[in-house]
């Protein structure tokens, strides 16, 4: 196997023996950007230089014996995560130039473990936005089929990380923006419950659904990735004072006989026909593992999850964008793309007033309902299990032109941000063209050390992580 194709774990155990150098490992990944990234379009800012100094230094304490988590490990970062000294755009014009003075805190934590940045991802402009398409550098395209987009907004870390560009990359997620591109591109990819990791440094899109976490090729290398970026840091006063599990610890922990719920809305006439049926046969592979049983439950208030999110969030996006007025720093507003215009009037439009009790407040009232729904499952069942997207991986243009469309690409993934609950992507096949599919299962606040378990159980019958896209 090349070197950029190994997993985390593969990469550490061949690091510590000394099969082969950080360098080496670095100058792999680095090699596969400028032989591919020129068509997947999955880097705004690649960090050569800095990359290939920050391996050496980690080969100068491997030979010494110096053993940390990610020490010499390839990553790269969203381009909403600040990162000292190199540029951070937010995939946007208005930030083009913009240059940070310190790390967010998941950045920092990544390097304290030995991780060594190759570069910032492209992304859909300040997160808004589900295929990569609304990027003022260009749309990113996903490796397993270029005609189609690797969904979004985190495309970018998407695409880099199934072509082989880096080891793992980190997302937001807001209303699917891991878990999609997760889904579209053979990825794990965890939406962690609210809280659990810090907002620190991370660009806001909406403040209250923003959750930075990590797209990986395994579910092992995300749980070691987790204990590393979660817990407080000071800096974030909505993280609770939770403590942090030792994930990598309980992966090959049994599961115990599951109760699995399947919500009815979750698969319902709109769910593409390959879609359900592989994660249908996902869902009884986990049984056969696991045992348990599954019990249908029911969400109702699911079909208002798509317009409570897009009256809260857009009410989130008007305020936090308010900030770049070109003053302090950036550049004007006139560099907005069309996708943050519309957010900031959808927005504006409804906290004006005369219009703030008729829609955000009644919006506030359904994401209370929608959270005691899953409530009420969770004291039902021990996890829920359902499609990640309705459909496949849909081509580069084919929604552009649709706003309501590509809003409808979120529907089955948007409710857990309103609820604030952790949900984990796993790739659960490949439809008749070669595309990629994911499930994902989602747990009661705070239960991720439950999904990974699954997860991994799941994905050691599987190995679908070893199926890589031929560029």
């Amino acid at each position: 196997m090349k070197l950029n194709e190994l997993t985390i774990d593969q990469a550490q155990e061949g690091l510590f023996r000394g099969d082969f150098s950080s360098v080496e490992l670095v100058r792999a990944c680095l090699a596969r950007i400028k032989k591919a990234d020129s068509r997947i379009k999955a880097f705004i800012t690649v960090c050569e230089k800095k990359a290939l100094n920050q391996a050496r230094e980690a080969d100068q304490q491997l030979r010494k014996g110096i053993k940390k988590r990610l020490l010499g490990i390839p990553v790269a970062f969203k381009d909403l995560f600040v990162t000292e000294g190199i540029k951070t755009t937010a995939g946007s014009q208005v930030l083009a130039d913009f240059i940070p003075q310190y790390d967010a805190t998941v950045v920092r934590r990544f390097k304290e473990a030995g991780a060594i940045v190759v570069g910032k991802t492209n992304l859909d402009a300040w997160g808004h936005g589900s295929s990569g398409e609304n990027s003022a550098f260009g749309a990113t395209r996903n490796p397993w089929n270029q005609e189609y987009v690797p969904g979004g907004s985190s495309s970018g870390s998407g695409a880099a990380l199934a072509a082989g560009m880096c080891l793992a990359a980190t997302g937001t997620d807001t209303g699917s923006s891991i878990r999609l591109p997760a889904s579209f591109c053979n990825l794990v990819g965890m939406k962690n419950t609210y809280g659990r990791v810090s907002r620190f440094g991370v660009i806001a899109m909406a403040s209250s659904f923003d959750c930075p976490g990590c797209l990986t090729k395994t579910v092992k290398d995300q749980a070691a990735i987790l204990e590393i970026i979660s817990g407080q840091d000071g800096a974030d006063a909505t993280m609770p004072d939770q403590k942090v599990p030792d994930y990598s610890r309980i992966l090959s922990q049994e599961t115990g006989s599951l109760k699995i719920g399947l919500p009815k809305e979750y698969f319902n006439r709109g769910i593409d026909n390959e879609v359900g049926d592989l994660v249908k046969k996902a869902i009884r592979k986990i049984i056969d593992l696991s045992g348990g049983e599954i019990i249908p439950v029911s969400l109702p208030h699911t079909k208002y999850a798509m317009p409570c999110y897009y009256i809260l969030v857009p009410s989130e996006i008007s305020s936090n964008l308010a900030r770049y007025d070109g003053i302090r720093y950036g550049r004007g507003r006139d560099k907005f793309g069309d996708e943050a215009k519309r957010r900031i009037m959808l927005g504006t439009y409804a906290l004006s007033a005369g219009y703030y009790d008729a829609f955000y407040l009644k919006a506030q009232k359904i994401r209370t309902l929608i959270k005691r729904d899953f409530e009420k499952v969770f004291s039902k069942v021990d996890v829920i299990m359902a499609p990640t997207s309705p459909t496949l991986p849909f081509k580069l243009g084919e929604k552009t032109n649709d706003p309501l469309a590509m809003y409808l690409s979120d529907i089955l993934v948007c409710p857990v941000n309103i609820a604030g609950i952790p949900a984990l992507n796993l790739p659960v096949g490949f439809s008749k063209n070669g595309l990629p599919v994911g499930m994902q299962i989602i747990g009661s606040q705070f239960s991720e050390e439950k999904l990974l378990r699954i997860g991994y159980t799941y994905e050691q019958a599987t190995e679908w992580y070893k199926i890589k896209p031929k560029i």
